[in-house]
């Protein structure tokens, strides 16, 4: 059973070959209207190297915005205090 979007603090989704369009446009503009506040998107670079791009709702216009984004070592406060070293092998 799914959980009700007002219930959902993060999506968090890892890109694979093949969903990047899906991840990168349909996903998030689909999370941001269902007013989920926080999206983070995961992807390989060509190199191998994960990087993690984070997105903060703007809850007036339904868009997500711009945050940080992580290469190495995940460090953030919010939505929670979390801390994810990207360099120790999947």
């Amino acid at each position: 059973m799914r959980p009700a979007s007002e219930h959902v603090l993060l999506v968090a989704e890892i890109v694979s070959s093949g969903s990047e369009t899906t991840d990168r446009i349909v996903k998030l503009d689909q999370y941001a209207r269902a007013g989920i506040p926080f999206y983070w998107r995961v992807e390989l670079t060509a190199t191998g190297i994960p990087v993690v791009y984070s997105y903060l709702l703007d809850s007036a216009s339904r868009r997500y915005r711009d945050g940080e984004v992580f290469t190495g070592l995940v460090k953030a406060t919010v939505p929670f205090p979390v801390e994810i070293d990207l360099s120790i092998p999947w």
